[in-house]
């Protein structure tokens, strides 16, 4: 909920006085699930498909990115306008994120510890704009929330990449992307396609629309 009283976005439930509604809203549930997704693409397209591994890493990116990183995005600026206090949000952040990385070691060890560096220096750096922003661009979100997820996905399995699998990550970039443009409310996105015919469209969304012209 906004200062002018307006719904921050379409699934927002939240009244901007710190209940329930405000953290339903902060985990951004129909964008977790799709950046959870690209970590459940990764994981499938390697052979013999390990379900308990996938589940760890569906905890951990669930953990970084769906409560850590919307509650340091919510820090920063206040985009969804909830009543959740500064420091509950720092602590739950910084908890989320931590549990993450030491979920990833115990689980991974020195397999996984380069990427448990790069995805905690990408969370934090992203949401906080560090590095006086330059990572906070829908270039490296598409790499951080897209790309990243599907080639742990599928290097979790077993700590081993295939062709196919080196090939999710390049999938997930833009799509990743298209969903940085929408989410967008104070901008108007546009992102062109080139299907095959000679028609060329052109996808255009605003708060409350979208459509084709």
């Amino acid at each position: 909920m906004t200062a002018s009283g307006e719904r921050s976005a379409f699934y927002s439930v939240g009244r901007g006085t710190g209940g329930l509604g405000d953290w339903v809203t902060l985990l951004h549930p129909p964008y977790t699930l799709w950046h959870l997704s690209y970590v459940a693409i990764g994981a499938a397209v390697m052979p013999d498909l390990v379900l308990w591994r996938l589940a760890g890493t569906l905890l951990a990116f669930f953990l970084a990115v769906g409560i850590g990183a919307h509650a340091l995005d919510e820090l920063h600026g206040r985009p969804l306008g909830t009543g959740i206090s500064s420091g509950l949000l720092t602590t739950v952040a910084v908890v989320s994120i931590t549990a993450a990385m030491v979920l990833g070691l115990v689980y991974g060890g020195w397999k996984l510890l380069p990427f448990v560096i790069i995805g905690g220096v990408l969370v934090y750096a992203y949401n906080l704009e560090l590095f006086g922003g330059v990572l906070h661009s829908d270039v490296w979100f598409a790499v951080a929330w897209g790309a990243f997820p599907a080639l742990v996905g599928a290097y979790a399995q077993h700590w081993t990449l295939s062709l196919a699998s080196s090939r999710s990550p390049t999938g997930a970039r833009p799509s990743s992307a298209a969903r940085s443009c929408w989410s967008r409310s104070s901008a108007r996105c546009a992102i062109s396609s080139a299907p095959p015919a000679r028609s060329r469209s052109r996808w255009y969304w605003r708060p409350g629309e979208h459509g084709a012209v």
